[in-house]
């Protein structure tokens, strides 16, 4: 005995699509930076230093005096000479006066000639230092040095600009090419 069959034929299903890609683009565009550096204020304040030398006791040592000066000491020591002069004069004609009349005759001028002119002796010596030290006066008074600094801080202006942005949608869209289809036959 034969059994009938069921026999299954199936086609399947033939799609055609066509398919769109999507399409993004992102573009970031750079910040605009804007800095600027304002430079430093710089105040610079001197005094000038001050160098005094005052070399008018060297001179002197040196002998080399204001002829004001020099006239005076001379007008000074004249004045003095002169009367030691007339001093020793006077005790010269004192001594003849006395002497007078007693016999002594010429031996009393030969004596005070000798007196006057004889061999004088020489001073003591010593070692003497021209200019003396410390003659020449040096007085120094230091200058100063103000500096004044202003510091500007920095100018940093920043303006983010947004991305840009562009998208496009995809899309896929299908077209059946055959059916699907299932066939069912029984056998026998």
């Amino acid at each position: 005995m034969r059994f009938p069959q069921i026999q299954i034929a199936k086609t399947d299903i033939q799609m055609d699509y066509t398919i769109t890609k999507p399409f993004q683009r992102i573009q970031q565009p750079q910040a605009d930076l804007s800095i600027s550096q304002p430079a430093a204020t710089v105040e610079i304040n001197t005094t000038n230093a001050r160098l005094d030398i005052n070399m008018d006791q060297m001179w002197r040592d040196l002998g080399l005096k204001p002829i004001g000066e020099v006239i005076k000491e001379y007008a000074q020591m004249g004045r003095q000479e002169m009367m030691k002069g007339m001093s020793r004069r006077m005790g010269e004609g004192r001594q003849i006066m006395m002497s007078a009349g007693k016999d002594q005759g010429r031996s009393i001028i030969q004596n005070i000639a000798k007196q006057n002119h004889g061999p004088e002796r020489p001073g003591p010596y010593n070692i003497k230092f021209i200019p003396s030290i410390g003659s020449v006066k040096v007085n120094i008074t230091p200058g100063t040095t103000d500096v004044n600094i202003e510091r500007n801080e920095p100018k940093i202006d920043v303006k983010v600009n947004k991305p840009q942005m562009d998208f496009t949608y995809g899309k896929v869209s299908g077209k059946m090419i055959v059916r699907p289809d299932v066939q069912i036959d029984v056998i026998g």
